[in-house]
Formats: C-alpha cells, structure tokens, sequence
C-alpha cells in the first residue's frame, strides 16, 4: 500500500472510530422505557445535529426535498422527546408546518378536528434499546391533501426517509394508515405528543 492510500485508510478508520466513540458518548446506559422526559431530551440533545444530517444525506426521490430541509423551522408541538408506544417504541420529535401550526395546537377530538390540506408534520425518532444503547430512527412524514384526493387514507400522504438519508418505500396503508385510523381516528388520525410534553400545556 503506498503513503497516500495508507493515510487514506487511517483517515477513514478514525473517523469512523470517531462516529462510533461520539455515539457511544450519548448512550444514558439504561433501558429506554426508564428514562425521564429531561433524560430523553438529553439524549435527544446529544444526538440531534448528527440525525438532521442523517436525514439531509442523497436525494430524497418521491419525498419533498424542502420538507425535509426545512421542517426544524417550523412550529413544534412538544417541549421533550416523547415516546407514545407505537412508530417502533421510539421517541418523537414533532414540528408542523405554517399551514397547520395552529390547529394541530389545539389537540383537537372529533369534530372539533379540522386539520387544513396544506398541513405537513415531520417526527423526528430514536430508540434507547435494552442496553442503554441509543439508536437513530426514521424522520416520519405525514401531508394533508386537498378533499377526496386520498379517501381511503383519510386524505393524508404518509413518507419516511431512513437515518441515512434514503427514502423509504413502506406499505401505507397497513404500516401507516391503519394504525393511525384505528388509535387516534377520533383525533383525526392524528397522534398527539404525550399530554406532559404538549407545547402549551
């Protein structure tokens, strides 16, 4: 191996020492079903910047590039991490758009929900597995459309994009749509942050 390909492949074996020791730096080292709000936010804290650029990695094929450059400007609705039991047992960040900042805010039930097309919601994830060990998930995306584009999903896209930046081609209507309908139908399909952690309450 000659000089230049050798501190090539150093190079690349202490930066990738370097992601897995920064990684390592974030793990709370207990279970994620017993950490606090505050203990999740800190993880969150310690991790955030590296997912965003997950997210912001390739192009983003059928998903809006713009969603998923732009979401972190928008309103967000909890003040910690929340983990609500489902999307994997992870832990959510959540932020709508301009266009649905202020009903989503409401936290609305049943009739009183009136989510307009135009809105988009982007949840950020991660896991805290068994071991204490942190692990970066998906940034799930979901998009009002306009009355009856999308009847048998309740008139909403759904779209995920991996850690790594790779959109993910998912089966809506059973890993997304059901789920929604059948836990939070009364609140639209909407699944709001844990009560303790909702932006104004």
């Amino acid at each position: 191996m000659n000089t230049t390909l050798r501190a090539a492949a150093v190079a690349t074996a202490f930066v990738c020492l370097s992601t897995a020791a920064q990684a390592a730096s974030c793990d709370p080292g207990k279970d994620g079903n017993d950490l606090t709000f505050k203990e999740a936010q800190a993880v969150y804290d310690c991790i955030a910047a590296d997912l965003h650029a997950g997210y912001m990695t390739g192009g983003k094929k059928w998903v809006p590039g713009g969603y998923v450059a732009d979401y972190r400007n928008w309103t967000p609705v909890n003040t910690m991490p929340a983990n609500p039991g489902f999307h994997g047992g992870r832990f959510l960040l959540t932020w709508v758009n301009k266009v649905g900042a202020e009903e989503y805010l409401k936290f609305a039930e049943d009739d009183a929900v009136h989510i307009p097309a135009g809105t988009v919601i982007a949840k950020e994830s991660f896991a805290v597995n068994a071991k204490g060990k942190v692990q970066k998930g998906p940034l799930f995306i979901m998009e009002k459309v306009a009355a009856g584009v999308s009847p048998e999903t309740g008139d909403w896209f759904y779209m995920m994009v991996a850690p790594s930046g790779t959109p993910q081609a998912v089966p809506v209507m059973t890993a997304c749509n059901e789920c929604h309908m059948e836990n939070y139908g009364f609140q639209g399909g909407l699944g709001y942050p844990d009560p303790e952690v909702r932006v104004g309450q």
